[in-house]
Order: structure tokens, then sequence, then C-alpha cells
């Protein structure tokens, strides 16, 4: 049975293009000993898997990304 972690996230937690990198320290990961860096666009959806792990990262509930026009 496999366990799947969320972490959930704030707008200002993304970087300026969106997303975050897995592994993190915001999901309890030690960088140094997880598997290798890989970026994830979480604004799209409002949330990415990464493909590793199985961490999802996904915005709070009324957390809005981007300004608009």
């Amino acid at each position: 049975m496999s366990t799947t972690s969320t972490v959930e996230l704030l707008a200002t937690d993304l970087n300026s293009h969106g997303g975050v990198y897995c592994p993190s320290p915001k999901a309890d990961m030690a960088i140094w000993n997880s598997h290798p860096k890989v970026y994830l666009d979480v604004a799209r959806t409002g949330e990415a898997k990464c493909s590793y792990c199985s961490t999802v990262y996904k915005l709070k509930d009324g957390e809005h990304v981007g300004a608009g026009h």
C-alpha cells in the first residue's frame, strides 16, 4: 500500500514561474539523500505530483496565482 504525502502551498511559496522543486524542505525531505531534483508546475492546475516520490504539491484553498490583466 502506497502512502502519498500532500504538501499545501501558499501562492508565495511558488517561484516566479508558478512552480516548486521536489524534493523540498516543505515536504520534510533532506535534499542530500533524496531523488533527483524535478520541477513541478503547480500554477497551471493548482497541484502537481512528483513522478519520483508521489508527493503532491497543491495550493491551499483560496490561494490564487497570477494577477490577470
